[in-house]
């Protein structure tokens, strides 16, 4: 079903500085309208680089269940 059972959650507090977009390998992460960063659900596998990266520090890691359940 999923590549991986971990994903990339951004949180509210995301500037959209696009640090994020050039860290990910998959290029999983946009910026919508330069307000936040999106994760692409389908793409993403949960890697962390982005998490690690992110100089907000509002990137988590977490499992997909998890995120599909809220």
């Amino acid at each position: 079903m999923f590549k991986s059972k971990k994903i990339a959650k951004i949180g509210d507090l995301c500037v959209a500085c696009g640090v994020c977009v050039k860290e990910c390998p998959l290029r999983a992460i946009t910026i919508q309208t330069g307000i936040k960063a999106k994760v692409c659900l389908t793409t993403c596998v949960g890697c962390g680089k982005c998490s690690k990266a992110c100089p907000a520090s509002v990137i988590g890691i977490c499992d997909r269940e998890v995120l599909h359940e809220r």
